[in-house]
């Protein structure tokens, strides 16, 4: 029996579960200035901007219930023929979870554009004897620098909607995202991404980050589709930058995230 009983319509789609907080690990995606490795996760074009080796993993427990936990890995390498990432995410428990792998690169495109690819295993499972499932498939990105201090960037995931199932007529949802980041300076920068999912409504992501001095920053902000708000500080101690981020909804509860960041180079020498 196969793992396609659980999602018998093919319309509807299916996706790799996104943490609740993830706008906050992509304040810094559509920018030139607070640009990290998670900012990866959000587009993969920012994954250009990267200057040196870095490693970073999230973690949450949504509405503090086990079987909702959320897991991403990722890491990156800068050589001079463009830039190189692993991302990989786990999501759920041991009775259903959802696992992903992917493989990035990315490259500027001189000064004023930078483009990003990648290209994804994702696989399911459901213990019970129901088996599991896995489909192939990559997203694209591309971020623009219109100004020194204002950026926009467009990723498509799956436009092709993996197949997946013993069928193979289910399939993995495409999901458009559309970005806008600024910086205001070296110390704050404000971020709004669009994103439209198959057979969902638009959700409307907003966030921004302060640094009050080289060693703290603080982060905020909300998304539309869970009607929750999130908030961040985070804490820089050389090449090391830990952060606690907590989201709120308001008839669920609280998800309490922790993000680890390590940098190869200290980036404030």
């Amino acid at each position: 029996m196969g793992i396609s009983l659980l999602f018998p319509v093919t319309a509807t789609g299916q996706t790799m579960q996104q943490p609740l907080s993830s706008a906050s690990t992509g304040v810094g995606t559509y920018s030139l200035r607070h640009t990290d490795i998670f900012s990866a996760v959000t587009n993969k074009a920012a994954l250009a901007q990267l200057k040196s080796t870095a490693a970073g993993v999230y973690g949450e427990r949504r509405f503090l219930l086990n079987e909702l936990s959320n897991y991403i890995a990722v890491i990156g390498v800068p050589t001079r023929s463009g830039n190189f990432g692993l991302e990989a995410h786990y999501a759920g428990s041991t009775d259903y979870n959802e696992k992903m792998i992917g493989l990035a690169y990315a490259r500027k495109l001189g000064n004023k554009a930078d483009i990003g690819a990648q290209f994804n295993y994702t696989g399911f499972r459901l213990s019970g004897g129901y088996g599991s499932a896995s489909a192939i498939s990559f997203e694209i990105g591309s971020v623009l620098h219109l100004t020194e201090r204002l950026h926009a960037g467009l990723q498509v995931s799956n436009p092709l909607g993996g197949k997946w199932g013993s069928t193979k007529e289910e399939k993995l949802s495409s999901v458009y995202t559309l970005g806008f980041g600024y910086d205001a300076s070296d110390k704050f920068v404000c971020t709004a991404i669009i994103e439209k999912q198959e057979n969902q409504p638009v959700n409307v992501q907003a966030g921004l980050q302060y640094r009050f001095i080289p060693q703290v920053l603080v982060k905020a902000g909300m998304s539309t589709a869970a009607s929750s708000g999130w908030f961040g500080i985070g804490l820089l101690i050389k090449k090391i930058r830990v952060e606690l981020i907590s989201n709120f909804h308001p008839q669920l509860g609280v998800t309490p995230g922790l993000l680890l960041l390590f940098n190869f180079k200290n980036p404030n020498p």
